[in-house]
Parts: structure tokens; C-alpha cells; sequence
């Protein structure tokens, strides 16, 4: 399996503020990779540093295979992205927006790829529109076009929902479905619309505070027999005691504001329960999740240091 992107032990400080703490993670050939994490979570900061806008304060990124510090010119035009929203030119047409950017990008490409672009987002019929006419979810699809004109193998694309109705969200999960079956090309999708994540990624990540909290293949995670499982107790320090000198040590995942976060077959629950109360610890609150809402929330806590990014 082939690795796209492969980051390790990367973190950005900004000043006294940590935007990304230690983080490390792979995204493989084909994936659509779900980036999750509360706003202020470290996601934008994090693909800032992989399309090079910004320098990590520590770790490595190498894309392809190659270390983005010394062959950052040969990795970037293997690489499309949307940076939260799309910029165009709203009074130009979407053919001379794609145009100007295909010059921009030093590649000649003919016409007739350049709407081949427009078509595969289906914007082929308002090519000779000006953008300034467009819903905001068409202004998405032409950025994607736009980031697809030099046929990258990768697309990373931060947010691309953001502002976007019900059918605009459904066209832009539709686009990257087929984008990812159809045209081959590996994706990573930071959202924070966990529903459209669960339907869409392949493979996902979850982070809090600039730190991973978990990655892994979505079906494993939303497994009935592989689940997620809540556990808080009247006194936590205690319960990690015993946990660390316990069979339940290789099912904790994370601990975080006084919660265990657990990954095991749900049969195992009730022997979880009786363990702990027979070591005397008072169980309030075990509780096994379903969704990826749930498992999100679950796990993660409030922002809030990205914005220093901005």
C-alpha cells in the first residue's frame, strides 16, 4: 500500500500558543481521509504546513515519498487544495477563471482539457458564465476544477461544505466520491460535518488540541462489535490505576476530562463493569457509542488556539 502522505511528530507553536502538538499520521493511495476536529482543533494549521504555507516548528511531512523541506517544487505539482474558500475572479467567466490558473500554474493545457475540468464538476454548460452569477456551491466545484487542472495525484481540501446548503453538500460529496472511484485520486477532507465524513472517508482522524486522538479505518470505528465505549467513575486517577495493571489497558484509547474512551466489542461491557466495581470503584457512567457524532464528541473538548494561525 502505497504511502501519500506520511507525517511524523509534527507540531506548530505560535508564540506561547500550540496549534499542533506532536502529531503523526498517514494517508495511503485511494483514501478519502476524514480530518476531524473541533474548530481551534489544529486542521487548518496542519494543511498549511502540508501545502507548505507555513513552517512546522518541529516533525517531518514527506508527500510521495519525499521530504517536503527539500523537494517541496516537485511535490507541489503533484498536489491540488482549497484552502477554505475558493479564490476567483467573481467577474471573469469560469473558463477564463481556469484559464488564467492553468497559465498561472506554468503547464500549458488546451482548451479542450481545460473544459473537460469544468465538466467533470459539472459546470461544462456555465463555462461562459461569470462567477459573480454563481451559488456558493458552485463556486466550490470550480475550485476544485481550478485544482485539478495540472491532474494532481492528491487533493486536499479544507472545509469544502462550509456555507453550502443541503443539495450543495450533496453535490460537493457526490464530486469527491467520484473524484476518489472514478479519476483515482486520494483525498484528504477537513470537515466538521461529521455526518458526511461517516458516509464519505474511507479512513479518519480525529484530533483535540493540536494532538491525534485516534485514527483508523471508519467501518472499524463505527463497528457494532468493535465499538466505542464511554466510561466515567467517581474517581479517575483510581480507575487509570487499576486499568494500567488490568487485561482493559489494550482497549483504552484515551482519557480526557475525567473520561476513559475505550475501543472493544460491546459483549465485553458487562465484564468491564463488574471488574471495576469489584476493585471498589462507583461506575456512573458506561455507555457504548454508535455514531461518529457521538465518538466525536465524545473525545474531543473546546478550541482554542488555531486561530493565531490566521
Amino acid at each position: 500500500m502505497q504511502t501519500v502522505i506520511s507525517v511524523t511528530n509534527l507540531s506548530k507553536h505560535f508564540k506561547d500558543a500550540v496549534a499542533v502538538d506532536d502529531l503523526s499520521f498517514a494517508v495511503y493511495r485511494g483514501d478519502i481521509y476524514g480530518f476531524l476536529g473541533q474548530n481551534g482543533a489544529g486542521k487548518s494549521t496542519t494543511i498549511r504546513m502540508l501545502l507548505s504555507l507555513i513552517r512546522p516548528t518541529s516533525g517531518r511531512i514527506e508527500l510521495f515519498g519525499m521530504n517536503l523541506r527539500t523537494h517541496r517544487l516537485d511535490i507541489l505539482t503533484q498536489v491540488g487544495a482549497i484552502i477554505e474558500k475558493p479564490d476567483t475572479y467573481k467577474y471573469l467567466t469560469a473558463f477564463e477563471n481556469i484559464s488564467l490558473f492553468a497559465n498561472m500554474s506554468g503547464v500549458k493545457i488546451p482548451k479542450k482539457r481545460l473544459m473537460e475540468k469544468l465538466e467533470l464538476v459539472d459546470l461544462a454548460e456555465r463555462a461562459n458564465s461569470r462567477v459573480k452569477t454563481f451559488s456558493q456551491g458552485m463556486k466550490q466545484r470550480l475550485g476544485i476544477a481550478i485544482a485539478l487542472v495540472h491532474d494532481p495525484g492528491l487533493l486536499i481540501l479544507d472545509e469544502p461544505t462550509n456555507g453550502l446548503d443541503p443539495q450543495g453538500i450533496a453535490d460537493m460529496r457526490n464530486l469527491i466520491l467520484d473524484l476518489s472511484r472514478n479519476h483515482q485520486k486520494t483525498i484528504l477532507v477537513s470537515s466538521h460535518l461529521l455526518s458526511e465524513i461517516e458516509v464519505m472517508a474511507n479512513r479518519m482522524m480525529i484530533i483535540d488540541k493540536g494532538k491525534k486522538v485516534i485514527e483508523g479505518q471508519v467501518s472499524n470505528l463505527l463497528d457494532g462489535t468493535n465499538m466505542i465505549v464511554e466510561l466515567q467513575t467517581t474517581e479517575a486517577d483510581k480507575t487509570f490505576q487499576v486499568l494500567e495493571n488490568s487485561k482493559w489497558k489494550s482497549y483504552l484509547r484515551s482519557r480526557q476530562n475525567g473520561k476513559f474512551i475505550f475501543e472493544m466489542d460491546k459483549i465485553q461491557i458487562p465484564a468491564l463493569n463488574k471488574d471495576l466495581v469489584e476493585q471498589g470503584i462507583g461506575v456512573l457512567h458506561l455507555q457504548p457509542r454508535h455514531s461518529l457524532e457521538d465518538y466525536f464528541l465524545s473525545i474531543t473538548t473546546s478550541p482554542h488556539v488555531e486561530a493565531a494561525a490566521n
